[in-house]
Parts: structure tokens; sequence; C-alpha cells
């Protein structure tokens, strides 16, 4: 067995897949009818949220999205897209602990350990489907024999919008279109900045590289995590600023690595806000009842999720959504759109991390 075979065994992720939509929540209970009613509504204002988003973005590519995918998904297939998506990403990395560590690895324990590492990812799979709105997925497309369309696909999870739609007591039509608006940026933003797809994945490559470069001090890291959790209270307030265990692991190099990482997400999540806020009642009329309720909903978190979140780095994820929107909004109130729109023309545009918490230095930079 080659490398590249045995390093396709240390995540088996069609057993993530399966294991996501096995212990996945079930869904709100929708006839054969309802259920064919929320997917025709969901590609309708799909399609109808983008020449909103052309407009307040300004953004031509808005005008042709042929080359990717819009699907409307459930909880199951949402997990299965994303495994596909990470096996790209993961596939260069694992093969290169194969070959770094070539002498510890039988074919025998990296079908085992594929077997753990499958199951604790369709662990986490099954917990934030039941969360995710929408998603673009630009990834899977790259993997050989693809038949994902070029430039990827975007998601949207029909039973979690229509939970929240349902505990909200929110408007089904205005609610759509308003994650329609968000989801649908994040689509426009990689059709403008073809380039950028390439620019993470290679990123994302090398964190993980150092990360792979640096296993014996990782485990060390690792298990110092693991000590430091279990002499926890056990209170979200007892986790680490960011939340994320990934904040325990890193070593200067990593950090940087997670700090441009960190940035570009900000980037893209606070973006695809403004171009939510810039909406009105005269597009979604219960728009300012959205906001409220839904705002008022991720306030009101128990302490066992709060935890679980934290520990997924799911609440730094929320953070990159106000510092970015906070970003973008400084940025096009001091230069316009047009100036902000020289951020999709190339990696060396992308804003720092410290730029995103200081954007007239982005804007010096780019000379504007």
């Amino acid at each position: 067995m080659d490398a590249s075979q045995m390093a396709s065994q240390l995540i088996n992720w069609d057993l993530a897949a399966s294991t996501a939509a096995r212990l996945a929540p079930p869904g709100p209970a929708l006839s054969p009818a309802e259920a064919r009613d929320v997917v025709e509504s969901l590609r309708r204002l799909a399609d109808a949220s983008v020449a909103h988003v052309h407009r307040i973005t300004g953004l031509d590519v808005a005008a042709d999205l042929r080359d990717s995918q819009l699907l409307i998904v459930d909880r199951a297939s949402w997990a299965k897209a994303n495994t596909q998506g990470f096996e790209v990403m993961m596939d260069p990395v694992l093969t290169h602990l194969v070959e770094k560590r070539a002498s510890e690895l039988t074919p025998t324990a990296a079908k085992v350990g594929g077997a753990i590492t499958g199951t604790q990812l369709g662990l986490i799979l099954a917990y934030l489907s039941s969360r995710v709105l929408g998603q673009y997925e630009p990834f899977s497309a790259l993997a050989p024999g693809s038949t994902v369309p070029p430039a990827g696909r975007l998601l949207l999870v029909a039973p979690n919008i229509v939970h929240i739609e349902r505990e909200l007591v929110l408007e089904p039509e205005d609610f759509r279109l308003w994650v329609c608006l968000h989801e649908q940026t994040h689509r426009v933003q990689f059709a403008a900045a073809p380039w950028l797809r390439g620019h993470m994945t290679e990123q994302i490559g090398q964190l993980s590289e150092s990360l792979v470069g640096n296993m014996d001090s990782l485990m060390e890291r690792a298990t110092a995590v693991a000590r430091s959790l279990r002499d926890r209270t056990g209170s979200a307030s007892d986790l680490p600023s960011k939340g994320a265990i990934l904040d325990l692991l890193q070593d200067p190099a990593e950090r940087a690595a997670i700090s441009h990482l960190t940035a570009v997400m900000s980037l893209l999540e606070g973006h695809a806000n403004v171009v939510m806020d810039a909406i009105d009642a005269s597009v979604v009329p219960t728009v300012k009842t959205i906001r409220q309720r839904f705002q008022q909903r991720n306030e009101n978190r128990g302490p066992l999720e709060t935890f679980i979140r934290r520990l997924l780095g799911l609440e730094a994820k929320m953070r990159q959504y106000t510092d970015g929107q906070r970003f973008v909004r400084h940025v096009v109130d001091a230069v316009g759109m047009a100036g902000f729109k020289r951020v999709w023309e190339g990696p060396g545009n992308l804003p720092t991390e410290e730029e995103i918490h200081a954007p007239d230095t982005w804007v010096s930079r780019m000379g504007l």
C-alpha cells in the first residue's frame, strides 16, 4: 500500500458522514407537500437574493453564477458535503503525515485509527448539522473525478431554516430571503476572487503541515490541553478567551497562520453581514423583528451549549461576524464600496488580523 492509499484510510470519511447522519437530531415534522414548498421557496428566494447582493456589493460577478451550484439539503446531506470538502483539504496533509511516519504506521493501524477519527468527526458534524443554516462549500469540486461544478456549491439546510423560523415565530418568506442574502454573498465573494479558494487551501495546508511537522510537541500540547480541561470546573467562563482548543495548540508559526485565516474568515463573514444589514423593510418587511429575535436567541444559550460551542470554536466564529462587520463598515464609510472592492483583487490585499481591528491601517496600505 503506497502513501496515498494509506493516507486515505487515516480518516474514514464515509464513516464520518454515516455517523453524522445517524446521530443528527430529527428535523421539524413536514409533510411531503410542505417539504416541496420549502424547497421551492428557498430556491426561488435564493435566486431573488442575487440581484440584491449585486446592487449592494457592486460586484458584477453576481450577474452570472452558473459555474457553481445551489442545493437545498437536509442535515445528513450537509454533513456528507462537508466530509467531501474536508477530504480534499486534508489529503496532502495526511499523505505528508504517512510519509513522515512511515515506519510507525501499518495498514491495520491506519484503518483502526481511521475508524476512530471518522467517528469523532461524525460526532462533531452531527452537532453542527442541526445548527448551520447555510454554507458555501468551494473545496469538494477539486476532488479527482468530482461531479461538483467547478466553483463549488451553495448549501441551504432546509430543516434548520424551518426550525428557526418556527422557534422564533418569524415570517417564513422574509426569514428565508434574509438567510439567502448572507449565503449568496459568500458565493459571490468566491466568484469575485477566483484565487481565494486556492489561497485558503494553501494556507490551511501549510498550517496542517506545520502541525504534522511538530507532531511530537503537538501531542505534548494536546496532553496539556486534556489535563487543563480535566482540571477545570466545566463552566463556560473557565475556557480560554477565544474558546477553541486550537488556541492552546499553537507555536508562533502556527499562531501566525491561524491569525491570517481568522482575518480572512472575519472579512468574509463580516462582509456578508453588512449585505444583510443593508436590507431594509422595502425588501424584507419584518427585518427588524428578525434581527431582534435572532440576536436574543444567540444571547440566551444554555451553559451546556455555550460550553460545546466554545470548545468547537463557534464562539470565536461569532466574533468573526462582528469584527469583520465593523471592518467592512468602516472601510466602506471611509472610501466607499468601490474602494473596499480592492480587497478582492489578490491575496496581498487581504487585511491582516491587526487591520481587521484597525481598518484605517488597511485603507492606508491600499493607498486609498
